[in-house]
């Protein structure tokens, strides 16, 4: 194996091949595959109950698949669990540190629970990287969601993990929160990489690559350039004073798919199979009867995107 071949086999921090799992005879993920370099930020898609949640549980040792088998962190799934667990940080959906002790005092536990040397001062050290000054005494219990997340990342990151696993992390919290638990993660990208899940269109485009799951299958895997020039769509925008009249006019046009008012624009969706042209298509919308002003073609969104997959097949 030549140096460089090497090279590419030490980044890859997730190689799994197969991966089933079923509960009560229901097959929630099949057969997964994936491999996943080093300081990556990796999104998980799909709606409730793709398998999402129960992919992760088995990447960080929770779980054990029924099938297939793989390697995290250079670790067999199934053999070398606890392993696994000593290298990887785990945020899940709900927050699970212990409501009735304080800010300082959970993370002075979690510290000790992976044999962080001294404790004391590692809380302390991520309590100020993560602007929970002020905060220390406060009960984790009475915390507002944003903070609660922010707590919950800094339990995650104490023991420095090689994988952050981060289950729906800005669930249920404000957009400033949002952003700031954003910039935290690209702070850790180059040492760690980050496996997401999140539902929202912003996040999703912040992600270097992603695997869309449907049913526990694997329906796209590529980074966000690549799953929108795979969407066989084409998407427009008109502008006038009333946007839903025009979104209602444009869904009587033969081959628009879909048309509905964003803001103040109407945006119309048309399948490439039914497509008269973009030149076509402009000067219809221009025609509608409902004072469009512009109409103008527009690059495919991750919105558009992950609904058309979501959608699966369509002729």
């Amino acid at each position: 194996m030549s140096v460089a071949e090497t090279q590419a086999r030490t980044d890859i921090v997730i190689d799994v091949h197969g991966l089933t799992k079923k509960f009560d005879g229901r097959t929630v993920v099949r057969g997964l595959s994936m491999q996943v370099k080093r300081g990556t930020i990796y999104g998980f898609l799909g709606p409730n109950g793709s398998g999402k949640t129960t992919t992760i549980r088995m990447l960080c040792g929770l779980l054990t698949p029924d099938e297939g088998e793989g390697t995290c962190l250079g670790y067999d799934i199934r053999r070398e669990t606890d392993k696994i667990k000593r290298h990887v940080g785990y945020m899940t959906q709900r927050f699970s540190l212990y409501q009735d002790l304080s800010v300082r005092e959970n993370l002075e536990f979690v510290a000790r629970l992976y044999a962080v040397p001294n404790a004391t001062g590692a809380a302390r050290d991520m309590i100020a990287r993560l602007g929970l000054q002020g905060r220390e005494e406060q009960l984790a219990g009475s915390l507002s969601g944003g903070w609660k997340q922010r707590l919950a990342l800094a339990a995650c990151l104490l023991h420095s993990p090689q994988l952050l696993l981060l289950d729906e992390p800005t669930a249920g919290v404000d957009v400033v929160a949002r952003d700031e638990i954003w910039a935290m993660l690209h702070a850790r990208r180059g040492a760690t990489l980050i496996l997401i899940s999140t539902s929202y269109l912003d996040e999703v485009a912040s992600c270097e690559r992603l695997l869309y799951l449907d049913a526990g299958r694997v329906v796209a895997l590529g980074t966000p350039e690549e799953l929108r020039t795979r969407v066989a769509l084409e998407l427009y925008r008109a502008w006038g004073d009333d946007p839903r009249a025009i979104a209602r006019a444009a869904r009587a046009l033969p081959y628009v798919d879909d048309a509905r008012a964003v803001g103040r624009f109407a945006r119309i969706e048309v399948h490439r199979a039914r497509t008269p042209g973009a030149a076509h298509v402009l000067r219809d919308l221009a025609a509608l009867p409902a004072d469009v002003r512009v109409a103008e073609r527009a690059p495919v969104d991750m919105e558009a995107t992950l609904l058309e997959l979501a959608r699966g097949p369509n002729p």
